[in-house]
């Protein structure tokens, strides 16, 4: 049975928060001129991307993060208390990715009814835009002065997310979920390649904002692999949270900070960088609310496979995607044909998903035509074994499926989606599970941290088309007021067919996300590939666009020259999303997958192994 849930949360209280910064401890080199030297954080778990065993299991890009979430696991929490404090961990050593100022999507199945249930916790546009929001002068205002911007912060979800779950599903209070990462933030966390290299892509827009450049380039340097590093401004916020609930990030002080932060971005004088304001109000912060929405699902060689309806694209890519390969034989198809087939039901399935899919509260999103065998039938049959298709691709009707073999609308490009995000998996003694996948948008957001409170905000309104790809079909991602923007995020869930769970999956890399999804899980159910072998497989990437991204593991293998032969065109991507998984086996025991080398290795753990 699904272990009880609360059914109290925490009541909001104010609570006074001193500043504070960052600090920096060189392990094993030479610390920088006049750090401080305060003891060093307890060694990190160290990192595996395959674990077995009882009792539960967790997998993320972060060892202590994934501990975390074992913590809670062994002190008796559920799939959905662990998850919290996975995720509130990884705010704090995977800041640049996830946080507190984003937003995400939940995906949850629960044992006791057997079903699956999601929380769309999208951030929002203000009640102020429109669909010239990215617009100036008659132009679309440049991509890199809109990441870093006030204008680019969409209202944050991802508290309310956590709040929204843990009163349906969870049985821990927040205050005792947000310990493990209140203590990392407090007591620091050892320094990687990963945090450095990311950091260091950051660092000309940290330090236009002095409250970024003070925490995360501590003494005006970057932070040393080894070194320990520690943001007890986010400690206090996350103590505040858990002391007043999650309500205090929507109202009160918290709230006014981080409207202030947007109206008037903390531009350091000396900065040359153009950095519009935003329109975020106390009002939209006082009016978010989370989605609770019926999952997507698709049949897929006798597995039912759940994922998130829109706002997300995730599910019904994925899902028109499997739907158009159903009919192919994967399992006995040589390399070539079967990434051929991959390649071309991606760029069909990105094709749809440009022209139908976007905020369900301003599109009639046609999910239920979308995800039918009947609509993926018809579009399957464009694909030839011995030629390409090209890109742009026109969409198809999911209202009124082809009889002929066509593309009765007209093409139009895919946009411009950013690509860093985080993943974890989650799963109990009891049987539940959880795939959650949260984001703040670009790596590093808008660059902009909230001062004195300890993270970052989201850019995530540069998911919206700044302009329609094409004027002559119709955009249903444009801004809008209070509007969520489309995402690609794609958790999913698989369960057999007495609605048992097989395995969750789930990735960062955004609109990539919809295919290192469908990639690995065809490598797994039709190649079968272990998990975590599925997962470590090298990745293509197909969106609707003239050239197909590959990584270096197929760039440079024989099956490249076959694909090129029957049209296809490819561009190297030194890597592709960074996923995570768990999967039940046989015998009662939890497999926990993750990545063997992407963003230097992913963390997969088990209560007992």
């Amino acid at each position: 049975m699904r272990r009880p849930t609360r059914s109290t949360r925490p009541a909001f209280r104010a609570l006074t928060l001193l500043a504070a910064t960052a600090v920096v401890v060189t392990v094993g080199g030479a610390a920088p001129p006049g750090a401080a030297s305060p003891p060093q954080a307890d060694a990190a778990p160290a990192k595996v991307p395959v674990a077995v065993g009882y009792g539960g299991a967790v997998a993320s890009v972060d060892a202590d993060a994934s501990a975390a979430g074992i913590e809670v696991l062994r002190n008796g929490g559920n799939a959905v208390d662990a998850a919290v404090a996975t995720a509130a961990a990884l705010g704090v050593t995977e800041p640049y990715s996830a946080g507190i100022g984003g937003g995400g999507y939940f995906v949850y199945y629960d044992a006791e009814s057997r079903t699956v249930r999601t929380i769309d916790g999208r951030e929002t546009a203000p009640k102020s835009a429109d669909k010239n929001l990215f617009v100036e002068n008659g132009k679309p205002i440049p991509f890199e002065e809109a990441m870093t911007s006030g204008r680019s912060v969409g209202t944050p979800g991802t508290p309310a997310t956590w709040d929204r779950a843990l009163d349906a599903w969870g049985s821990k209070p927040l205050r005792t979920l947000l310990k493990p990462a209140e203590k990392l933030a407090r007591d620091g966390f050892t320094v990687d390649a990963t945090f450095r290299s990311q950091t260091q892509g950051n660092e000309a827009r940290f330090r236009d904002f002095p409250d970024s450049a003070k925490l995360f380039l501590p003494g005006g340097r970057l932070p040393v692999v080894g070194s320990t590093f520690k943001n007890p401004d986010l400690a206090r916020t996350y103590q505040k949270l858990g002391r007043d609930g999650v309500g205090a990030l929507y109202r009160g002080d918290l709230a006014r900070d981080i409207v202030r932060t947007v109206q008037k971005p903390p531009v350091d004088p000396k900065a040359t960088r153009t950095v519009r304001a935003g329109d975020l109000r106390e009002r939209d912060l006082r009016a978010y609310e989370t989605e609770r929405r019926a999952p997507t699902k698709v049949s897929y060689r006798g597995l039912d496979v759940y994922g998130m309806a829109p706002s997300s694209s995730g599910g019904t890519g994925v899902g028109e995607a499997l739907n158009i390969l159903e009919r192919t034989d994967l399992r006995n198809a040589s390399q070539a044909k079967y990434l051929h087939r991959f390649i071309e039901a991606s760029r069909i399935a990105f094709a749809d998903r440009g022209r139908w899919v976007g905020d369900p509260a301003f599109e009639n999103v046609p999910t239920r035509g979308l995800l039918s065998q009947k609509y993926a039938d018809s579009r399957e049959c464009l694909i030839k074994d011995d030629k390409a298709l090209v890109s742009p691709l026109p969409p198809g009707d999911p209202r009124n499926p082809s009889r002929t073999c066509g593309s009765p609308g007209k093409a139009a490009p895919t946009t411009y989606e950013g690509e860093n995000t985080t993943h974890l998996t989650a799963a109990d003694k009891w049987g539940n599970v959880v795939a959650y996948t949260l984001t703040i948008e670009s790596t590093g957001g808008s660059g902009i941290t909230v001062p004195g409170r300890g993270f970052l905000l989201n850019n995530e309104l540069t998911d919206f088309s700044f302009a329609p790809a094409s004027p002559a079909v119709h955009d249903p991602n444009l801004p809008g007021p209070g509007k969520r923007p489309r995402s690609s995020i794609s958790p999913t869930i698989v369960l057999d067919r007495h609605d048992r769970p097989v395995l969750a999956l789930g990735s960062p890399g955004g609109a990539t996300i919809i295919t290192t999804v469908l990639q690995s899980l065809i490598g797994h159910v039709d190649r079968g590939l272990p998990l975590v072998d599925a997962i470590a497989a090298p990745r293509a990437s197909q969106r609707n666009a003239a050239a197909t991204e590959l990584e270096p593991g197929l760039w440079d293998s024989a099956v490249r020259g076959e694909l090129e032969r029957l049209g296809h065109v490819f561009k190297l991507n030194p890597e592709i999303g960074a996923a995570t998984g768990v999967q039940r086996l046989g015998d009662g025991r939890w497999l926990a997958a993750a990545e063997r080398v992407r963003r230097g290795g992913g963390s997969a753990m088990v209560v007992r192994p």
